[in-house]
């Protein structure tokens, strides 16, 4: 009894919940002291900042090289001592980077984008949602598997990924398949910012043009905004606006996926006025939105903001992926990523489209 609640142990730091602990009906641990916390932290900050120097010194995403740094890494987690700070990593840093995500966006440059350029980018978040959730369902997966996949897609990237997964559930879907849909946006956003600059010239499109494809295709907001101004400042300006309108939809949407489901993060149903009641993290990050286009905060108080927001995703994402179990991974396979692929390749389809017909 006692060998199994120490395995137990091994895997409390599952994202969002016990899932091993869920599938072993084991009995929770208690709460861990901030000391418990230093080793997994230790390990998930040093992954990190390998992660970082890798990025710096090649130009991959900090963010996928975290992920693949923590899987490499996934025998630590075994370990009982790191399992609580890689807990508290995966779930609360989460939270706190989203949370820092509102100092990026106000209401007034959502009003900028202007209202036939915002409707074609509703048009386009909703096309890359749907064929999502086409593509989970051709390739045999869960609808909640669409919904992760066409939510992050279409929002911001890992962020929305990891919000979505706190609505949907451990009971929904499954850590393995959601570390492979992590990876697969991740990838697919490194390879739209190598090429979506490039193929926006081929098509002719002007910097104005150019800028809102690349704002309104590419999944991760730095590389969003970096890829605009690859092309031009006004066109890095325009991808800039166009990206921080997505992010800024983070909060309804997780509200209306919240409601359409019916789930809190533990997947049981709920009912009634709650089914409209938004995460928390997700009210505080609409607060935060709200206060930034009420005060004007100073430029350099916003580029902190988003040098911590940017670090604790990292650190969140890498923990995630060392929390992660190999044996689940590779049982997931490739199919998870059909979805990304469908809404990516849709996404940038309805985006060329919407800028060759509306932006001028």
């Amino acid at each position: 009894m006692k060998s199994e609640r120490a395995k137990s142990d091994w895997y409390a730091g599952d994202l969002f919940g016990e899932i091993y602990q869920a599938e072993t009906n084991a009995t929770p641990t208690r709460r861990a002291s901030l000391w418990a916390l230093v080793p997994g932290l230790l390990v998930c900050g040093t992954a990190a900042l390998a992660a970082l120097w890798l990025a710096d010194q090649y130009g991959f995403p900090a963010i996928l090289l975290g992920l693949l740094i923590g899987l490499a890494l996934n025998f630590l987690s075994d370990h009982p001592r790191t399992g609580a700070g890689l807990d508290f990593a995966s779930k609360n840093f989460l939270r706190g980077g989203i949370v820092l995500l509102g100092l990026q966006i106000t209401l007034m440059q959502i009003g900028d984008v202007g209202w036939l350029p915002f409707a074609g980018l509703f048009a386009i978040m909703a096309v890359s949602f749907g064929t999502g959730m086409v593509g989970a369902k051709i390739s045999g997966q869960s609808r909640y598997a669409g919904i992760l996949a066409g939510g992050a897609t279409a929002i911001c990237g890992a962020s929305a990924a990891l919000a979505l997964y706190s609505i949907i559930g451990k009971n929904r879907l499954d850590q393995a398949r959601f570390t492979v849909v992590l990876m697969g946006i991740a990838l697919a956003s490194a390879i739209a910012l190598s090429f979506y600059p490039a193929l926006a010239g081929l098509l002719g499109f002007n910097d104005i043009q150019a800028g809102y494809l690349i704002g309104a295709s590419i999944h991760d907001a730095g590389q969003a905004i970096g890829g605009g101004y690859a092309v031009s400042p006004d066109a890095g300006a325009q991808a800039t606006i166009v990206k921080l309108t997505r992010v800024a939809l983070l909060a309804p949407i997780v509200g209306l996926v919240a409601f359409w489901i019916g789930t809190g993060g533990d997947g049981e149903k709920t009912s009634g006025w709650k089914r409209f009641a938004l995460p928390p993290f997700i009210t505080v990050f609409l607060l935060v939105v709200l206060a930034n286009s009420a005060i004007e905060l100073p430029t350099q108080f916003r580029d902190y903001g988003l040098t911590a927001s940017k670090t604790l995703l990292l650190l969140a994402v890498t923990a995630t992926a060392m929390r992660s179990r190999m044996d689940l991974l590779l049982d997931a396979g490739w199919k998870p990523l059909v979805p990304v692929l469908s809404a990516s390749i849709a996404s940038f389809a309805t985006a060329v489209v919407v800028a060759e017909t509306l932006i001028g």
